[in-house]
């Protein structure tokens, strides 16, 4: 009976359904002030106003939040959200995250800034935002840690970051894009990431089959195509008015490639490296 109490208790205290529910008693000091909140897809906007969108692109679950206060005035709100999977609640991270600023190994990305900490563990995306003005790094930095040691699920980036080849690559700039990568409906989501020559990307299709029809519909778009060989299965090159130069192609599931190449940069030797990192089905 005690083990059964004792275990209820920590079910409670992470949210009564493994969900990790911030609580400010986490951290000695700081006691919470105000009602818990929890929003659903349905009222997240009541809360997040014109950035609920956002949320709701990666997949959007549930959001429980608590406000924590300290004798000093100061003030900490703490928001935990759910969404689609892991690799969305990473990607909401990098789609948020300071890039002034480098990340940091918390959970599978994090940082900690005077005023804002945020990170990305399994499919929970955790945000603190401090007040008043001033350096509350100390503060943050003590909740980021008991919060991500509370946080359940993988502690590493998706497995995405590393199909891209790390020559040229620039620092932290692999993101997730969740909907029309380079802004191409048929491109439904996928990974981004920037180079000197330009913008390569990978979208995951189910088979291969699907992603010959993705890249079949892709290519219907650009005019003037031609076929490229030696990278991937299948790829071709093209030229747009707003997406630059080109290089597009196929290997088993994976559609691929670099976008916004300068006239006269040839994109075809990073779109090879790109196509071998790459997994073979």
């Amino acid at each position: 009976m005690m083990v059964l109490a004792l275990l209820l208790t920590t079910a409670l205290a992470a949210g009564g359904d493994g969900f990790p529910a911030p609580d400010c008693s986490l951290v000695p000091g700081w006691t919470q002030k105000g009602s818990p909140r929890t929003f659903e897809p349905d009222t997240l906007f009541d809360y997040m106003n014109g950035n609920a969108e956002g949320y709701h692109a990666y997949g959007f679950a549930l959001m429980k939040g608590v406000t924590c206060v300290n004798d000093a005035g100061d003030e900490l709100v703490i928001d935990v959200s759910e969404l689609g999977d892991a690799d969305h609640a990473w990607g909401i991270y990098t789609a948020n995250r300071d890039i002034r600023s480098p990340n940091e190994a918390i959970g599978a990305a994090g940082q900690v800034l005077p005023r804002r900490a945020t990170f990305a563990r399994g499919r929970y995306y955790v945000e603190i935002a401090a007040s008043p003005a001033g350096d509350h790094t100390e503060a943050l930095r003590a909740f980021t840690s008991a919060l991500e040691a509370q946080t359940p699920g993988r502690a590493s980036p998706p497995e995405g970051v590393g199909w891209f080849p790390e020559e040229g690559l620039e620092a932290d700039s692999v993101r997730l894009v969740p909907a029309s990568v380079l802004g191409i409906r048929a491109l439904r989501s996928g990974f981004l990431a920037q180079y000197p020559e330009g913008r390569a990307f990978v979208v995951a299709e189910g088979s291969p089959e699907a992603a010959s029809a993705t890249l079949e519909t892709v290519r219907e778009r650009f005019e003037g195509t031609a076929d490229a060989e030696g990278i991937g299965d299948t790829a071709f090159t093209a030229t747009d008015d707003y997406l630059g130069g080109l290089v597009l192609f196929r290997k088993g599931a994976y559609v691929a490639g670099i976008a916004n190449l300068a006239e006269g940069v040839d994109g075809t030797g990073l779109a090879r490296r790109l196509a071998d990192r790459l997994p073979s089905s």
